[in-house]
């Protein structure tokens, strides 16, 4: 979302308000102050142990003053998180209309990825306006028949990846001062970069990770760099399984600009995250996703990521094949991205504003479409 709100500030005419409920507030503080964003409602709804309801009941209920008092004429929310369904349901209750960017997005399986799967679709239920990423994400909420107006723009994430990466590779201290606070890494070696945190993965998904991890690591070619989530679901079987490995760099979680520095500096990524399915192939980076499904199959179909699920033979033999097939590794690289050309956030905000835009056509050097305008 930060780079749709930037792109609101600088609108003439418009007036942009930001509330935060403070989930995921490590990631969420950071990301605040790389893009110079001031929130002028912070929620502060998390605790420890709390549960989905505890959470979801907290942010609807802390919400609700928020609508009253400043009455917006859209609320927009983002994604899939419990913080957008809440956001979505409260303003819904308040007859406000809502925006939902990333729209359409869909497993088609309530248990994976869980509870996003089911958060998003209620989202997407409530909302007037929706902001597809992607044609597939469009089809699919054209074949749920849904009342909301769908405006293909290409995944705002694309957006805030060109600007940060743009931002480090401008400025070679920068670089320097990032590079030095990352594990010092053999430059002869190549670089697996692991992400890993979905609740269907707990238990033995984590347990056939860390194994194939293990399995990797016997090859002197490789270095592993795996910012282990703080989630002790994830946290105790990887610290335990895979601690002892000189060559397994397990480190704490990173803020967003360091880790698109390890992205950019990777030769590989093994994830079960959805948004690094989208900013590997924007960089280059073949991407091995470690679930059964995703809701993001373009990147699947475009040849830019394979599935592997939380398979340990799967996932040591497709990592092999990537790493000692040059041919192989160069056509994940070399083909399109299919998420977005950077310039989501200013049709969104064109959208918002009556304006008519070309909406986002996978691998379009230029628009292609007629316009397209929203009522």
């Amino acid at each position: 979302m930060a780079p749709v709100v930037q792109a609101l500030e600088t609108t003439p005419g418009v007036t942009s308000v930001v509330c935060v409920t403070g989930q995921h507030r490590q990631m969420l503080d950071q990301v605040l102050k790389l893009f110079a964003i001031t929130p002028e409602h912070d929620l502060s709804v998390m605790a420890p142990g709390q549960t989905l309801n505890a959470v979801t009941s907290k942010m609807i209920a802390a919400l609700d003053p928020v609508l009253e008092e400043v009455a917006p004429d859209m609320v927009l929310v983002h994604g899939d998180t419990s913080t957008a369904m809440a956001g979505a349901v409260a303003a819904f209750h308040r007859r406000i209309p809502i925006g939902h960017v990333e729209a359409g997005l869909r497993t088609y399986d309530l248990s994976q990825p869980f509870p996003e799967e089911m958060n998003r679709r209620v989202v997407d239920m409530t909302s007037d306006l929706l902001f597809a990423p992607t044609i597939k994400s469009r089809a699919n909420l054209e074949q749920e028949a849904l009342q909301g107006q769908i405006l293909v723009t290409g995944n705002t994430v694309i957006d805030a990846l060109n600007q940060v990466a743009a931002k480090i590779d401008g400025d070679r201290s920068l670089r320097t001062k990032i590079d030095a606070a990352l594990p010092i890494l053999d430059p002869h070696r190549r670089m697996v970069l692991v992400t890993g945190h979905r609740r269907e993965n707990f238990g033995g998904g984590f347990d056939e990770i860390c194994t194939a991890l293990s399995l990797l690591a016997r090859r002197d070619d490789v270095e592993v760099v795996f910012p282990v989530h703080l989630n002790p679901n994830v946290r105790e079987p990887v610290m335990k399984k895979l601690g002892a490995f000189r060559n397994i760099h397990l480190i704490e979680p990173q803020d967003y600009l360091p880790f698109v520095r390890l992205m950019q500096r990777a030769d590989l990524i093994l994830t079960d995250s959805g948004g690094v399915q989208e900013e590997a192939p924007a960089l280059g980076k073949p991407v091995l996703v470690m679930r059964d499904v995703t809701e993001r199959p373009e990147a699947v179909e475009a040849g830019t990521a394979m599935l592997v699920g939380a398979n340990c033979n799967s996932i040591v033999s497709n990592v092999g094949r990537l790493l000692d097939d040059g041919e192989a590794r160069e056509a994940f690289a070399q083909r399109r991205n299919p998420y977005g050309d950077g310039h989501a956030a200013g049709r969104i905000v064109g959208a918002l504003q009556g304006q008519a835009i070309h909406e986002f056509i996978e691998g379009s050097p230029a628009p292609q479409t007629a316009e397209r305008r929203i009522a």
